[in-house]
């Protein structure tokens, strides 16, 4: 019976595969004709636009403009992508040049064009990709190579002050999605002829442009070859925006760290350079990636350098201190309330028990309800307008608190707690690293709720060997207390003045140490 159904199984599935038909659906062309000699450019002008047409068959936006050259009177056709491709810079620097001045020029084959930059290509795949790069390609009769024509012209955003990093004495300059507009502005901070550039294209359908920037003589080779082989390793479809670069790229990708620094701001970005770390930029994306950094990088902003240096690091140690109220509060709550009440006063216990005596619900329930309760709000807030978005949070915030605290449902106690981690939370400057902050804080509350304030000194134990097994580029994340690297010390948690730190941090590893000479203002004393 058993053995009945089984080929019976098999015959139903071998019935429900579609049959291949032979013809093709209707608005669909076939397989363009293949040119001979692995697809190389034929000398035959109205087969080569025929060729393209059927390349980019569906694409109403194709446009080929077929003319004389007046300079040597040859049939030739100018094609792009509307709206990819700047139709002035066409006009202006191409079709007017070649069809309407007599002038000659043997620096591009023979013919006038005033765009920026033109390249030769011989085979189809080239073509293709330069047209889908916003370029216009040039096809002359008899001619076995096209020529690609720097006419970009895609919608661009304005430069605009950065979105998630708040610039208090540093530039008011953010980064955009264009890959080159976002290079040429840490070339303005960095004009040196040893800041370079290696581009690489990622993804099969999207050929994503990502550019490698560091300084030549003073970034490790080894930390930019590691870089440049996992990005080259990588086999997807396109690459959207940085993040998704970062979360393929990473060491440890079930950590819950972040192991990469993506930034926005410019600025920012090129003291990273000058310290010998690297940064990628992304076309298509308004931020970049800066690698290989530590956890320390994480508490630490470029409006630190504009501030005075007892300020600075007053601010740093600071965020330190909120970083632990954030990730460990709450669970200090649920295990005091819960098993270790012994440990605070008798006051301060009876305190907690008249806020908790209409609280129907142990401590460990009362804070999900009141942490997932925030975590909404905040969501809430970040995805409706910003000024709605306010608006949620300030009266959602409030008229929620005092609802449930008046319905018995959470204790008055419960209320300070999660108002305390919410306000540590804001404290830290980098986004990546408040996200890891909110999930190690439930990670907290569950080993509190099993074992008290030991399972928060296990779980603290265990976060920490984390930190420092896990490695950012090859560079351990624990640096420089983990290994321990006593001159870092003096840019980690805290910022000496700025002349007493002469060389890059060696959590860089730059192969050029010195950063500057000695600097000490002679002062009256």
């Amino acid at each position: 019976m058993m053995r009945f159904l089984e080929l019976l199984n098999r015959k139903k599935y071998r019935t429900s595969q579609p049959q291949q038909s032979s013809k093709q659906p209707s608005g669909q062309s076939s397989q363009p004709n293949r040119q001979p000699n692995n697809d190389l450019i034929n000398l035959d002008l109205p087969q080569n636009v025929a060729y393209i047409q059927g390349m980019f068959t569906q694409t109403p936006d194709l446009n080929v403009r077929q003319f004389t050259i007046k300079q040597s009177g040859e049939q030739a056709a100018l094609v792009y992508l509307d709206g990819l491709a700047d139709k002035n810079s066409i006009n202006n620097n191409v079709l007017r040049p070649l069809q309407f001045e007599s002038e000659t020029s043997d620096a591009i084959g023979g013919f006038t064009v005033t765009v920026g930059r033109v390249q030769t290509l011989s085979a189809w795949p080239d073509v293709e990709a330069s047209i889908l790069q916003g370029n216009s390609v040039l096809l002359i009769a008899g001619r076995t190579e096209a020529y690609s024509l720097d006419t970009t012209g895609w919608p661009q955003r304005a430069i605009e002050d950065p979105q998630i990093e708040a610039s208090l004495k540093g530039a008011h300059q953010g980064f955009v999605e264009t890959g080159s507009q976002n290079i040429a502005m840490l070339r303005r901070y960095i004009p040196n002829r040893e800041l370079k550039v290696l581009e690489i294209s990622v993804g099969e359908r999207g050929h994503t442009k990502t550019s490698i920037l560091y300084l030549a003589d003073v970034t490790h080779p080894d930390v930019l070859k590691e870089m440049e082989d996992r990005i080259r390793q990588l086999d997807v479809d396109v690459i959207l925006n940085t993040g998704e670069l970062a979360e393929l790229i990473e060491d440890n990708p079930y950590s819950p760290f972040p192991q990469f620094i993506l930034t926005e701001r410019p600025d920012a970005a090129a003291s990273q350079i000058l310290q010998g770390r690297l940064v990628v930029v992304v076309d298509r994306s308004p931020s970049v990636l800066v690698a290989p950094v530590t956890f320390t990088s994480f508490f630490q902003n470029i409006d630190d350098y504009s501030t005075r240096w007892s300020i600075a690091t007053f601010i740093r140690l600071l965020r330190l201190f909120a970083f632990f109220i954030a990730v460990l509060l709450p669970g200090l709550y649920i295990a005091i309330t819960s098993y270790n009440f012994e440990t605070i006063p008798v006051k301060l216990l009876v305190t907690i028990g008249e806020s908790r005596g209409r609280v129907p619900f142990p401590p460990f329930v009362e804070a999900i309800l009141m942490e997932i309760t925030l975590e909404m709000m905040r969501e809430a807030g970040v995805r409706l307008p910003a000024p709605v978005g306010q608006t949620v949070g300030i009266v959602g915030g409030i008229v929620i608190g005092q609802a449930i605290v008046q319905a018995g449902l959470v204790s008055n106690i419960m209320v300070i707690v999660v108002a305390f981690t919410a306000i540590a939370s804001f404290i830290l400057p980098n986004y990546d690293m408040v996200a890891a902050v909110r999930l190690l804080r439930f990670a907290m509350m569950a080993a509190a709720s099993m074992f008290g304030i030991v399972g928060i000194v296990i779980a603290v134990m265990t976060l920490i060997g984390h930190l420092i097994a896990l490695e950012s580029l090859g560079t351990p994340y624990g640096t420089p207390f983990a290994p321990i690297r006593l001159a870092d010390w003096k840019d980690a948690l805290i910022r000496m003045p700025l002349w007493k730190m002469k060389n890059r941090p060696l959590s860089a590893r730059a192969v050029q140490l010195k950063r500057q000479g000695s600097n000490h203002p002679e002062g009256d004393s």
